[in-house]
């Protein structure tokens, strides 16, 4: 093959040198439509996915990006704990009945109450039995300027609670908030069995964000980065992420691609 040279080349230019200049169109660019499939299963609103590194993408970035109509793709540089627990963080971010309800029991101290809303960063806790029927809720007002920590839940909860059925619809539900002015909703079956909460945060969100990239329960998407030969920690981010990126930078390689095949049948999320 004979030697190659820029000098050779009549013309030489950089990004700098061009100009693409604009032609004429009918098309108003609100009219466009970026949304793409990320996968089979999965549409963007805006192509765009940021990097599974760790000065980049955490939980925070995860829940801007969903937000905002692209993915997240949380990294792996920590321990498996840390990155199901980031993963978590997303789901919990948004949703329009939450699922993974964190509860108090009427036994327990305001103490207790004070450091759970701390730790989640929630205002809020349903309260249930034994049995986990629904028998109050906890807030921070009820709480606020409490004197006594070690007094128990049952004294200072508010035991009328307004709830609804697993049937609600987001409509009604901002009705029934906005007619009793509270901001957290219960939701019960027919033998009064905590199944959901919804909240007017996550309903405001909705509203603030329609293009927001989200699942099937109203939950920002997210995507977790993982090496093709750890399948237990593909097992544990499974029950949290919508996607899994096969993070390796050589994947044509034949020990990933059987790898990949083998994680594939042990997951149910999506896998790129």
């Amino acid at each position: 093959m004979p030697s190659f040279k820029v000098r050779d080349l009549d013309i030489a230019v950089t990004f700098r040198d061009v100009v693409l200049l604009p032609g004429y169109t009918s098309v108003e660019p609100r009219e466009v439509d970026l949304a793409t499939k990320v996968t089979k299963r999965r549409e963007l609103s805006v192509p765009i996915v940021s990097s599974p590194m760790d000065t980049v993408t955490e939980a925070e970035m995860a829940i801007a990006m969903a937000r905002l109509g692209g993915l997240g793709v949380l990294h792996r540089n920590c321990t498996v704990d840390e990155q199901v627990e980031m993963a978590r963080t997303v789901k919990r971010a948004e949703s329009f009945i939450i699922r993974d309800v964190v509860t108090l029991t009427p036994d327990q101290t305001v103490g207790d109450a004070l450091k759970i809303m701390e730790a989640k960063s929630i205002s809020g806790l349903p309260v249930v039995d034994s049995e986990g029927r629904l028998v109050g809720i906890i807030t921070r007002r009820d709480v606020a300027f409490a004197e006594d920590l070690s007094a128990k839940v049952a004294e200072v909860m508010t035991k009328k609670v307004i709830t609804v059925g697993e049937d609600i619809t987001v409509e009604e539900a901002k009705r029934i908030m906005r007619k009793h002015k509270i901001e957290k909703l219960p939701v019960v079956d027919e033998k009064g069995f905590l199944k959901g909460l919804i909240t007017m945060k996550d309903l405001v969100s909705r509203e603030r964000f329609p293009n927001a990239s989200r699942d099937e329960q109203g939950r920002l998407l997210v995507a977790a980065a993982i090496s093709p030969f750890d399948l237990e920690r593909a097992k544990r981010l499974d029950r949290w992420v919508d996607i899994l990126v096969m993070d390796v930078a050589h994947f044509h390689n034949e020990n990933c691609m059987s790898a990949a095949a083998k994680l594939l049948k042990e997951v149910s999320a999506e896998v790129i």
